[in-house]
């Protein structure tokens, strides 16, 4: 068994990739595994020719994963936007391990990361000892995927400050990376290209030049449209997760899941699924991501201090976790949500006594 607390996608999909191959008659860009609409059918899922049942890696519009991945065969590289929690990492993970089958070619954007974190950097020792050279290069993982025909992922990349950001020019314009300190240069192999994810809601957010827009294709990804959806995904990576922790507890109960989505999806929009009540929403995001935490995290509490069945009192202080993150104002919308909307509503008596003893 693996002690791999989270392995890549690559791996822990490898054999839906290989079945994928297999089936796989359509024309591949040059140094792509898989062919678009493969990658396509690897993240929406479904069953293929041979029989085999592939898995849905996002449950959403299949369109925008094909514009996506068909931004990826062009010169211009993938934006994926939207609000936190809305797939974009999860997304970028899967069409990387799809497309060049290593979607570890990472950098994570913050407001700390600097242009060597982005094009390459240096052995300092070595620099000293034997000046600039090949030898005392530290190669990026952008660099890494120019050199190998990859494609390279950048997280956040409106954390990352906007000079730093613009160094990215040059890369996806040109297809080329200038090391003037040894007078040479690092060309893109064929099946380069770059996946960028991007919200516009954390604290921090630098916003992108006009240059650089012109290099992205954006595609948003909305939160989940329906209902179902919703508890779909979260049903889904709640198991995904459980399996991997070897929580020894039951999955979850549908009916405690489309309660989570339901108090998730309210405070969201401000009014309640049936149109009747205006509620005030809270200052977090009330994403599927949370709602995923707040399950898990419930799942964890039976599983350890309960008897294995998810009840309303462990999923309680996740959700006022989720809700409350500003102390005053959210705890008003909070309370005034659980007192107009969930003390009155049938069978919901549990977590409206779960949650207030939890928050007063």
């Amino acid at each position: 068994m693996s002690t791999i607390l989270r392995a890549h996608a690559e791996h822990q999909f490898a054999e839906e990739i290989e079945e994928i191959k297999k089936v796989d008659t359509y024309q591949r860009p040059p140094n792509w595994q898989l062919s678009p609409w493969a990658v396509v059918t690897y993240l929406m899922g479904g069953k293929l020719k041979s029989g085999y049942e592939v898995s849905p890696k996002y449950i959403g519009s299949r369109r925008l994963i094909e514009i996506a991945v068909a931004t990826l065969t062009t010169d211009r590289a993938l934006l994926l936007y939207g609000l936190p929690g809305t797939a974009k990492s999860w997304v970028s993970e899967h069409i990387a391990a799809a497309v060049s089958g290593d979607s570890t070619l990472l950098i994570q954007g913050t407001a700390g990361t600097g242009e060597e974190a982005v094009r390459y950097g240096w052995n300092y020792a070595r620099l000293l000892a034997e000046g600039p050279t090949v030898a005392a290069l530290v190669i990026t993982p952008m660099m890494r995927a120019m050199r190998d025909g990859k494609i390279a992922r950048i997280e956040e990349l409106t954390r990352i400050t906007s000079d730093v950001q613009d160094t990215l020019i040059t890369v996806l314009s040109e297809k080329t990376m200038p090391i003037p300190e040894l007078d040479t240069e690092v060309q893109a192999t064929k099946g380069f290209n770059v996946i960028a994810t991007a919200n516009n809601r954390d604290k921090g957010v630098n916003e992108l030049s006009g240059a650089l827009k012109r290099r992205f294709n954006t595609v948003i990804l909305p939160v989940p449209e329906t209902m179902q959806e919703e508890i779909d995904i979260v049903k889904r990576r709640v198991e995904s997760l459980g399996k991997v922790l070897e929580l020894p507890a039951e999955p979850p109960a549908l009916q405690e899941i489309k309660r989570i989505v339901t108090i998730f999806r309210e405070l969201r929009a401000g009014v309640t699924l049936d149109g009747k009540t205006k509620i005030k929403s809270p200052t977090g995001t009330m994403s599927t991501a949370e709602a995923i935490s707040v399950v898990n995290s419930g799942v964890a509490l039976a599983a350890h201090f309960g008897d294995g069945q998810l009840k309303a009192e462990d999923v309680a202080a996740g959700l006022v976790g989720s809700v409350v993150k500003d102390p005053v104002q959210d705890r008003v919308v909070w309370l005034e949500y659980l007192e107009t909307v969930v003390k009155s509503r049938e069978g919901w008596k549990d977590i409206y006594r779960a949650c207030r003893d939890i928050v007063v």
